[in-house]
């Protein structure tokens, strides 16, 4: 086995050296040389708008995409007042992540970029997914000292997947903890096992740091700013395809909104020219139409918010289109003459489940405006129109309304769009997240996730301790490039990992770096046992006192404080045991005559209570449990809250 492994990493090796005297003949070529001369495939290929750049920009979480679009529509002489600036969204600002996919456009010397900022979250890998067919090219980015991470292979494969040919953009060069040269090496070998090419595996890189605004094709170059990237990619990159003279059609890849104009269709136009005026119609991806009408509005994005008009559009054109009201995401925009609708990249499934119900709660109406079951669906339809990776599923009755499964990629995905709705004024109850099983030929199969975690080394018993119980596999454990920290890659199945994300960050006190990708659908690996506590739970309505709380603080953590209103059945603590325990929260001192001088009742001094984000109470929570959201309040409770019911549920279960 060992001298296997070892004639591997030579041959790995060679292909390498191989792989880097080609780079290093590249870079030894003048740019400014014909693209013919550099890049002998374009001269095959028909250009529709040699003048015009389609390309993604995809990486890990974290790892410098949207500060490297800043530099780059700041290099092209456009403005950014605010760093992020193609973060637009009020949770994008909030939570410093990327979560919806958005294109601009900029001009380099004589050349017009289409340039698209990808989510890194793999919650939100359908929007990547998505933008791969409006694109010719990505750059990749890749942090110079934590080098491929679990999100940078899901991306990668896509893009290989799609034929094209990454620029490979190691970020964050100028960090003390850079390892560039180990980085290199790591991509290769990630490139090399997505099955690349020898086009894709002959990849330029560039050295770069994002925040310092600058990028050379050297490691030691003069980092002045980001003019050797541009070039590049406008050498790189092939112009692109599509037959002008056909008629026109254009597959919808994301939707916006306008005031004025109404639905704004965005996409690539495939063939053709698109003026304002024509008539159009949508067609599904069964070919059936959807509606008719003509283009009342062709735009585009430029720099950082400046939306322009445009009179006409051709193939290979990324627009924004106004004119029609009914058609969705998938959907293809064409001529009224065209009958067949484009072919749709493939979506990888979702892996999780919640039930959305109308809140049943005594508390339920004191927050919000939008209450209803039929308001609540008309909400799920609409995110699922802009949502490629959001399902809605069956509906479900129930007591106070009809309830909606809804599916997604992960806890945070499903935590976003609640945090979304509990914002535009709902009230709702949901249900813990729930994994989407598989049945094939008999075989049940539950989707597996590959892990990556970075944690000090005092950490690494206890973290796959828990893991292991959780049903994970250790595939691969080495030491990390910070001196005392290990890097361990493991296969977990997803609903190991519900809940396991706030375990994580206990254990590592806060230390640890987690990051998860689906990886496939494997045959199912048995029960996993209850890994939680069981919670306090109030037997009372009213509002929580001081006098009630500090007997009860013996019993377990507190997750409320004093004079907070509570209702039978509401979790208000972590038992310090696995079985549940009803209490009164609300009781008061009982009022007598006597009276004393030391002052003891004065002196209740309660611990903190530990709080609760939507992501975390959404893994909290268990089966026979749901979570009440409203615009002001994040309750947890038992699904059935007469006390009485529970005990007599609990005793015919077993």
């Amino acid at each position: 086995m060992t001298g296997g492994c070892s004639q591997t990493r030579v041959r790995v090796d060679a292909s390498l050296s191989i792989h880097r005297q080609s780079r290093s003949s590249f870079f030894q070529t003048d740019l400014r040389a014909p693209r013919t001369q550099l890049f002998r495939s374009f001269s095959s290929e028909a250009k529709v708008n040699d003048n015009l750049r389609n390309i993604a920009v995809i990486a890990h979480v974290d790892h410098g995409k949207t500060t490297l679009v800043d530099k780059l529509i700041q290099q092209c002489g456009g403005k950014t007042e605010n760093e992020r600036c193609m973060d637009s969204l009020d949770l994008e600002k909030e939570r410093g992540i990327t979560i919806m996919a958005k294109c601009t456009s900029m001009m380099w010397k004589d050349k017009k970029l289409n340039l698209v900022d990808t989510p890194g979250h793999a919650d939100f890998g359908g929007e990547v997914e998505r933008v791969m067919s409006m694109i010719d090219g990505v750059l990749l980015l890749v942090d110079a000292a934590e080098g491929p991470m679990a999100q940078t292979k899901f991306v990668l494969g896509k893009s290989l997947a799609r034929g094209l040919r990454p620029i490979v953009v190691i970020n964050k060069v100028d960090k003390d903890s850079s390892r560039v040269r180990e980085v290199e090496n790591e991509v290769f070998d990630l490139f090399s096992s997505l099955d690349a090419s020898e086009d894709q595996l002959d990849f330029p890189i560039v050295y770069a740091s994002g925040r310092s605004g600058w990028a050379d094709l050297v490691q030691d170059g003069p980092r002045q700013d980001m003019s050797a990237l541009l070039d590049l990619i406008v050498s790189h990159v092939p112009p692109p395809k599509g037959d002008v003279t056909a008629a026109f059609s254009m597959s919808v890849t994301m939707l916006s909104s306008d005031t004025f104009l109404g639905r704004l269709l965005i996409g690539r136009i495939h063939s053709g020219v698109a003026k304002v005026n024509d008539p159009i119609h949508a067609l599904n991806m069964a070919g059936q139409k959807i509606e008719q009408g003509r283009i009342t509005k062709i735009l585009y994005r430029e720099g950082e918010q400046g939306i322009l008009p445009l009179e006409s559009a051709s193939a290979g054109d990324i627009i924004q289109l106004a004119g029609l009201s009914k058609a969705s995401i998938s959907d293809t925009i064409c001529s009224v003459e065209v009958e067949k609708p484009l072919e749709t990249i493939a979506i990888d499934p979702p892996t999780v489940c919640m039930t959305f119900s109308p809140n049943d709660s005594p508390l339920a109406g004191k927050d919000g405006n939008k209450l209803t079951s039929q308001l609540i669906l008309e909400r799920l339809q609409k995110e699922a129109e802009n949502n490629v990776s959001i399902q809605v599923g069956t509906l479900v009755p129930g007591c106070a309304g009809e309830s909606f499964e809804v599916y997604g990629r992960g806890e945070l995905q499903l935590g976003i769009l609640l945090e979304n709705m509990r914002r535009e004024g709902f009230e709702l109850s949901v249900s813990p997240p729930q994994v989407v099983f598989k049945e094939e030929n008999g075989v049940k199969l539950e989707p597996i996730e590959e892990v990556v975690i970075e944690v000090d080394d005092e950490f690494v018993g206890s973290v796959v301790n828990k893991l292991t119980a959780r049903k994970g596999v250790v595939c691969e454990m080495k030491e990390s490039n910070e001196k005392g920290r290990t890097r361990i890659r493991m296969n977990v199945p997803t609903r190991g990992l519900l809940g396991y994300r706030s375990i994580f960050f206990t254990d590592t006190r806060g230390t640890g770096i987690l990051t998860r990708i689906y990886l496939e659908h494997q045959k199912y690996l048995g029960n996993i046992d209850n890994m939680r506590k069981g919670v306090l739970v109030s037997m009372a309505t009213g509002k929580t006192t001081e006098y009630s709380l500090k007997d009860l603080e013996a019993r377990g953590t507190l997750i409320v404080g004093p004079r907070v209103e509570v209702y039978c059945g509401m979790i208000f603590g972590e038992h310090s045991k696995e079985t549940d325990l009803d209490a009164n929260p609300t009781k008061t001192k009982h009022v007598s005559n006597v009276r004393t001088t030391d002052g003891k009742d004065d002196l209740v001094q309660l611990k903190a209570p530990r709080k609760f984000n939507l992501e975390e109470c959404l893994s909290y929570i268990m089966e026979d449990e749901v979570l009440e959201v409203t615009p002001n309040a994040l309750r947890m409770r038992k699904k059935e809250l007469d006390p009485g019911k529970r005990q007599r549920a609990s005793k015919n279960k077993k």
